[in-house]
């Protein structure tokens, strides 16, 4: 039984082992057929092909940076000053009624000579040309060649008339400069002729002198400028004097502000005033800014908490502010003084009216009664005479101010709004320093338009991320065209020319460095983008990738499976 039981299991165990191998040979997958492969291959080269020819031009186009072409060299070179050399020539008529031809052109000839030998600074220079008579408007040089009026529309600005005439009992020359126009007249002894023979008449000496001494500070003031605030003569004086001025500005508000810490006064004859003692002037200074204006009376306006107040001195019989605490005189936090009205820069013109128990008010140390507050503005204080309250006896300010009251506080801030916004304090003529700061300030904004444009290209070259459109390219052109037109115009002496080509390159080169666009992209580094795109791209790149090996491996097997069955 038991060999039969152990014979029977014997075979049981034998078909056993002889089915093992069976299930293994099932769990190998069958060969793909070759219309399988060529359908995994289309699939594969199609989704590369999207990627390729789809996908990735569109993700180019849509994150890639239009930068516009900028003349980078060309910026720079204007930057660095090696473009243009900004000069100064300065056409001055001579005009001698009382000498003869011969003897005026050689009184031109000696006094440029005697200019030449006196001048230290060659960019900015005198040149004389003789004419009929300061009043006609037809000019001729020295060899009396007249200059036709379409010679005349491209002809250099006249700086300066001098007129030259003799005058009887004097023992020397003498000038006189008029305050209200350009002309400055020269008399001399009839015996100071100069004659040709003369190669340095004493007539000629004192006419480059006096030529000389009324354009000192402007040769000095635009010295500094071109030098970038280098030492020299004067430098101290003159960098005081420009940071007290605002800087330049096509329209510039004026703001006319009645303050009193009381009810009175509560009126004032302010547009009359502003017509008679403030309008001149603002139309004098038609070719270099324009001006809008506003005016307010704000009652009840007290002085700051923080300020010292005012203390009475006996023996001033005033009430005195001191110097140091002028600073903190403006209640800022209280008084409705608007920093920034309109598109141009605000100058605050303030008249304060004290309390009559405070009154009179002066500065203690000069008895001054204004101040001007550098880069804001100016104030004067006004205190006019009381008026008794009624049966009380008590004394108030008066409920106006009249045009004549205010004559005094206007002749200050006339004065105040030339100071701050640059004009030269010499000479005594207003408009020959309203045509200084012309030629200043056609200097400044040459040199800072050329500046903006140096450090748009450093930026540009810096920061390659940063995008460049179009309107930055086309600011750019008009800034370099606009800048070279006032190197030209200044070359030929045309100023009011060279200030409004001077203008326009400043607008254009801040609106090309201040563009919104470039700005933003600056913060927008490279490692944000890898950040955004991981994310996206990592799942879908993986499958793509490694079905892209495989297909590629398969193809190079079955390349060498083919040449190893050829050989």
């Amino acid at each position: 039984m038991t060999s039969k039981n152990g014979d029977h299991g014997s075979p049981q165990t034998s078909s056993t082992l002889k089915a093992d191998p069976k299930p293994s040979a099932q769990r190998v997958p069958p060969p793909e057929t070759p219309e399988a492969i060529q359908t995994r291959f289309r699939v594969i080269a199609a989704f590369w092909a999207v990627i390729i020819f789809l996908g990735f031009p569109i993700w180019w186009k849509t994150t890639s940076i239009y930068r516009a072409h900028l003349p980078i060299q060309e910026m720079a070179d204007w930057a660095d000053g090696k473009t243009c050399r900004p000069v100064f020539p300065l056409e001055i008529h001579v005009a001698a009624p009382t000498m003869q031809l011969p003897e005026s052109q050689h009184l031109v000839r000696t006094t440029q000579h005697a200019l030449d030998d006196l001048n230290e600074f060659a960019a900015h220079h005198l040149r004389l040309k003789l004419t009929n008579d300061t009043e006609t408007s037809t000019a001729q040089g020295i060899d009396n060649t007249p200059i036709t009026g379409s010679m005349m529309d491209d002809a250099p600005d006249t700086a300066l008339t001098v007129r030259v005439v003799a005058q009887e009992g004097l023992a020397t020359p003498r000038s006189e400069l008029r305050a209200d126009t350009t002309q400055l007249d020269i008399f001399y002894p009839p015996s100071q002729v100069p004659i040709p023979s003369s190669s340095n008449p004493p007539l000629s000496v004192f006419i480059a002198e006096e030529l000389q001494r009324l354009y000192s500070e402007e040769k000095a003031t635009i010295a500094y400028i071109l030098s970038g605030g280098a030492a020299g003569r004067d430098s101290e004086s003159i960098s005081r004097r420009l940071r007290r001025s605002m800087k330049y500005a096509d329209t510039y508000h004026l703001s006319f502000s009645l303050f009193t810490p009381g009810s009175a006064p509560s009126s004032w004859d302010i547009e009359a005033a502003v017509q008679e003692y403030l309008s001149p002037l603002l139309h004098a200074f038609g070719p270099i800014s324009n001006f809008t204006i506003d005016t307010q009376v704000q009652l009840y306006a007290t002085f700051s908490p923080m300020a010292p107040p005012p203390v009475y001195d006996e023996t001033e019989s005033a009430w005195t502010l001191k110097k140091e605490d002028l600073s903190a005189f403006i209640n800022a936090a209280e008084w409705p003084l608007n920093p920034s009205i309109g598109n141009g820069p605000t100058l605050n013109f303030i008249l304060y009216v004290p309390d009559p128990s405070q009154s009179p008010m002066v500065v203690k140390e000069n008895r001054a009664s204004s101040w001007i507050v550098p880069q804001w503005g100016g104030v004067f204080l006004l205190n006019p005479p009381l008026e008794q309250a009624g049966q009380s006896g008590s004394q108030t300010n008066p409920g106006h101010i009249t045009q004549e009251s205010l004559r005094p506080a206007f002749m200050t801030f006339s004065h105040q709004l030339l100071t701050l916004l640059g004009t030269p304090t010499t000479p005594a003529s207003l408009p020959l320093r309203l045509q200084s700061l012309i030629r200043v300030r056609a200097a400044t904004l040459l040199l800072s338009a050329s500046s903006t444009m140096g450090s748009l290209a450093r930026l540009t070259e810096s920061l390659a991320a940063i995008p460049i459109p179009a309107t930055v390219a086309s600011s750019v052109s008009t800034t370099l065209a606009q800048l070279s037109s006032t190197c030209s115009h200044l070359r030929e002496g045309r100023f009011g020319a060279a200030l409004t080509s001077a203008r326009i390159a400043e607008t254009e080169a801040e609106r090309s460095f201040f563009e919104k666009s470039m700005v933003g992209q600056v913060y927008f580094p490279d490692e944000h983008k890898v950040a955004v795109y991981l994310p996206l791209l990592g799942p879908i790149g993986v499958p793509l990738l490694v079905s892209l090996m495989k297909e590629l491996k398969r193809l190079v097997a079955g390349w060498k499976a083919r040449r190893r069955s050829t050989a």
